[in-house]
């Protein structure tokens, strides 16, 4: 498939960006990557509303229009004439040096070439039985940190998630379960958790979501854990969001995990801990199948 790169549709082999370009020399960008179904990206208001408030929150633009964005999601999707796909936006600095900057002639602020790409790729596909039997975890940290800005946030920092997956991996799991510099829990290194404990949704504060006063929780705000948790709310399940411990993972009567890629996974073994009869719990089911009736609606319109 075609890959949009700044405007233009171009094969994979002649789609490239500068070496002097900053996400390449230095990891300054964001990212965001989402699923097509019916040829419609589920959300993609939402995930280009939080790219946009990252970027103004990092410094990478003043003020981004996320709707040129749209249209390129939008022009990828049309050109490959894409049903089903999964799509990665790639927002870097371009050429700006953030070091000595690139004041323009006159000697004003500097001039951000920033780079746009966007590149489909087949969905991945998950076995039917991977969902009923839930996939292991290993813990991870502390590793979310509340000081650093960055986090939190889809930026192109990610050698140390992948880290974690990579050694969760050598011991046949499937995710890491990353902790905050408090040994509270954070989230998965590409996921967000959620736990069920008597009947009710708990979850950690995401970015944006914390008691007045507190430092801001370095924790992605997921459009999936947020579509999940609309289908909680919806079946009259109590969500709560708040801080959490091992203990409260280890005491969970269920576990599960979201993100764009595989929508709602449940886990069913903490390192050595089976997590309830070690399938996939009532809840967890329930909530996948809300959760992609969900998906179905607003992207076959």
């Amino acid at each position: 498939m075609d890959i949009y790169l700044n405007g233009r549709m171009l094969g994979p082999d002649d789609a490239q960006v500068a070496v002097t370009d900053a996400g390449l020399q230095h990891a300054v960008g964001l990212f965001e990557t989402f699923q097509a179904h019916h040829g419609r990206v589920f959300r993609l208001d939402a995930h280009l509303a939080r790219l946009a408030d990252a970027a103004h929150a990092l410094g990478l633009a003043a003020s981004l229009n996320p709707e040129p964005l749209a249209q390129a999601v939008r022009q990828t999707i049309a050109h490959n004439q894409i049903d089903r796909a999964r799509l990665r936006l790639t927002l870097t600095a371009g050429t700006l040096s953030l070091l000595k900057g690139d004041a323009d002639a006159n000697g004003g602020a500097p001039q951000v070439r920033q780079t746009v790409a966007v590149v489909p790729s087949e969905p991945t596909r998950f076995a039917e039985g991977y969902f009923e039997k839930g996939i292991s975890v290993v813990v991870h940290g502390p590793g979310a940190n509340p000081f650093d800005e960055t986090a939190g946030r889809k930026t192109l920092n990610y050698w140390e998630r992948l880290r974690s997956l990579r050694r969760a991996a050598t011991v046949g799991a499937g995710e890491a379960i990353w902790l905050n510099v408090t040994n509270h829990l954070a989230s998965g290194a590409v996921s967000n958790v959620l736990l069920v404990k008597d009947g009710r949704l708990l979850t950690p504060f995401a970015r944006g979501e914390e008691v007045k006063g507190a430092l801001a929780a370095p924790v992605l705000p997921g459009i999936t854990r947020a579509a999940v948790l609309e289908c909680a709310q919806t079946l009259g399940v109590e969500v709560v969001r708040r801080m959490l411990t091992v203990e409260d993972l280890l005491e969970a009567d269920e576990v599960l995990l979201t993100n764009s890629g595989w929508g709602v996974l449940p886990v069913t073994k903490i390192e050595k801990h089976t997590v309830g009869a070690g399938v996939a719990g009532k809840l967890t089911t329930q909530l996948r199948a809300d959760y992609l009736a969900l998906v179905e609606r607003e992207t076959s319109g």
